[in-house]
C-alpha cells in the first residue's frame, strides 16, 4: 500500500489528544487521512495539537470538544465533523476497586464512556459510511476485553462489550464495504502509564526495570511493553486493502497476554 493510501479519507479519533488515541491519529494523518482530534477539554493547547499535527503530515487536522460521557455529545461530534469514513473508539476510563466497594458513579462513567460512547458515534456514523460504500470501525478495547482481572469489573464489562458491540457491527455492515473489528492492547508505554513508573518503584523498593518486568508487566509474556506507534499501525492496516475481509474480530496487540 502507498504510504499516504488514505488521502481524502476523514477520521475520527475519540480520546485522542494524548496517549493511544494521539498515536492512532498520528498513524492515519502519516497515511494521508484528514483528521478529527477529540477530548472533553477545550483548550487552546488542544486546537494547536490538532493544527500541529495537520502541517506536519499535510492534512486536515481539527479538534472538536465532545464529552463522551453524554451520548448526545457522541453523536453531535460526529455531525460537527461532517462525518467519517474511520470512526476510531478509544476514549476510555479506569477505577480499581472491589465490587462491592465499588463507586456506583464510578461504573455509570466506565459504562458510558467506555463502551456507551462507541455506540453513539457508531450509529451516527455507520449511515455515511453506508452511502458511500466505504468505511471502518476500529474500537479500541483491551486484553481485558478478553480475559479478566480482579477489581476492574467495569472496565472489563465495558471492554468485554465493546468486543461483542464490534462484532455486531461487522455483521449488521458485512457486504457494504465496512468492517469493524477490535484491537486489543496489553499495557501500552503512555504519558499516564510512565508517570505511575516512579510511584511504583517507590511502593515496591525497585530499580525502573525491575519495576516494569516484574510488577507493571507481570501478565504480559513479552515483558515490553506495546508502543503507541505499534497500535497506530494496527489501526492503518485495518483501514487497507489487505484487511478489506477482516471484520467481526479482535487484533491482541499483547505482548502474548492473552495466549496464557
Amino acid at each position: 500500500m502507498s504510504e499516504t493510501f488514505l488521502r481524502g479519507r476523514r477520521a475520527i479519533v475519540t480520546g485522542s489528544n494524548s496517549g493511544i488515541g494521539l498515536g492512532v491519529a498520528e498513524a492515519l494523518a502519516a497515511a494521508g487521512a484528514d483528521v478529527v482530534l477529540n477530548s472533553f477539554t477545550d483548550r487552546p493547547e488542544d486546537h494547536a495539537l490538532a493544527a500541529e499535527l495537520g502541517a506536519r503530515h499535510g492534512v486536515t487536522a481539527r479538534y472538536i470538544k465532545a464529552d463522551m460521557s453524554k451520548g448526545a455529545e457522541c453523536r453531535a461530534l460526529v455531525e460537527a465533523a461532517g462525518g467519517c469514513d474511520i470512526l476510531v473508539n478509544n476514549a476510555g476510563i479506569q477505577h480499581v476497586a472491589r465490587i462491592e466497594d465499588f463507586p456506583v458513579d464510578k461504573w455509570d462513567a466506565i459504562i458510558a464512556i467506555n463502551l456507551s460512547s462507541a455506540f453513539h458515534t457508531t450509529a451516527a456514523a455507520l449511515p455515511g459510511m453506508y452511502a458511500k460504500g466505504w468505511g471502518r470501525v476500529i474500537n479500541i478495547a483491551s486484553a481485558h476485553g478478553l480475559t479478566a482481572s480482579p477489581f476492574k469489573a467495569a472496565y472489563i464489562a465495558a471492554k468485554h462489550g465493546v468486543v461483542g458491540l464490534s462484532k455486531t457491527t461487522a455483521l449488521e455492515a458485512a457486504g457494504r464495504g465496512i468492517t469493524a473489528n477490535a484491537i486489543c492492547p496489553g499495557y501500552v508505554l503512555t504519558p499516564l502509564v510512565e508517570a505511575q513508573i516512579p510511584d511504583q518503584m517507590k511502593t515496591h523498593n525497585m530499580d525502573r526495570e525491575t519495576v516494569i518486568r516484574e510488577v507493571m508487566l507481570e501478565r504480559q509474556p513479552s515483558k515490553q511493553f506495546a508502543t503507541t506507534d505499534q497500535i497506530g499501525g494496527t489501526a492503518v492496516f485495518l483501514c487497507s486493502e489487505a484487511a478489506a475481509q477482516i471484520t467481526g474480530t479482535t487484533i491482541s496487540v499483547d505482548g502474548g497476554w492473552t495466549a496464557l
